[in-house]
């Protein structure tokens, strides 16, 4: 990932303050698609406690979110900043109010439905597509609500790259598995502007597969990291990374131990 030449940094940049959203006329004023599109990650929050009522409406989001098979193959470990420094014995991510870990649950299910196979890949799937719906739903509930909030896949030790530290420290049973961790509080200040975004004709075909376009894809690439030296003057993108390279091993470990939770059984599917 060769580093940005001045010109190369000013113009990705430019490409990224000119990037747009592209809401048709007429529906111009419908605050659903509002919520939806004008959403932004946020990482400063004020130090204000977000009521028990607004919490619940967010959780109850996630608790009716749409799920294949009705399976709800999900659970979310909820704290607030009192009960994250006794879990963890660090400070909330980004000081936020709230945090949810949002779990994928096989666990649950087993429970109801006792013939269901040991099949670790479909399980697996099945829990990461419903608990990413209804992290989502939390998301977009929270934004409705007024509260901000940023996903987690590392910071704090809070996501799936750390899966062994939070199974020891939450004491998953088989069949449980991290996801991803959301933190929310009242935004403090205004949030970062849009990321750059592959534009809508580029991931989107009709009948085959359409190979990805290069230059699309580099363009992309240098707004990123025009990007990420803006928001964030003294890192770059291939400082973060690198770090995430550095811990993929330990993850793909991790995710491998939690996800063929039965060694001796695993070892039968290749058969």
């Amino acid at each position: 990932m060769k580093a940005l030449n001045p010109v190369e940094f000013l113009r990705s940049l430019r490409g990224v303050i000119d990037g747009k959203i592209d809401i048709p006329q007429s529906l111009k004023d419908n605050q659903v698609l509002q919520v939806l599109l004008n959403r932004r990650s946020m990482r400063s929050f004020q130090q204000r406690d977000i009521p028990d009522d607004v919490f619940t409406a967010v959780l109850e989001a996630a608790r009716v979110a749409p799920n294949a098979i009705n399976s709800q193959s999900w659970s979310f470990g909820i704290y607030d900043q009192l009960k994250w420094k006794e879990t963890f014995g660090s400070s909330m991510p980004f000081k936020a109010n709230r945090g949810v870990i949002i779990l994928g649950d096989m666990n649950r299910v087993r429970q109801a439905i006792d013939e269901f196979p040991y099949k670790p890949l479909v399980e697996y799937t099945l829990c990461v597509m419903n608990a990413s719906i209804a992290a989502y739903a939390m998301n977009i509930a929270a934004e409705a609500c007024g509260v901000a909030s940023v996903m987690l896949l590392d910071t704090g030790r809070s996501g799936f790259y750390d899966a062994c530290y939070l199974k020891e420290k939450l004491d998953f049973p088989e069949g449980v598995f991290p996801v991803m961790t959301i933190v929310f509080g009242y935004p403090k200040g205004k949030a970062l502007g849009m990321p750059p975004k592959w534009p809508l004709e580029e991931i989107v075909f009709t009948g085959k597969y359409k190979q990805p376009d290069k230059t699309v894809m580099k363009r992309w690439l240098q707004q990123m990291m025009a990007a990420y030296r803006a928001a964030f003057v003294t890192r770059s993108l291939q400082g973060q990374m690198q770090h995430y390279l550095s811990k993929v091993d330990n993850a793909e470990k991790g995710l491998r131990d939690l996800i063929f939770y039965r060694p001796e059984e695993s070892a039968k599917l290749d058969k």
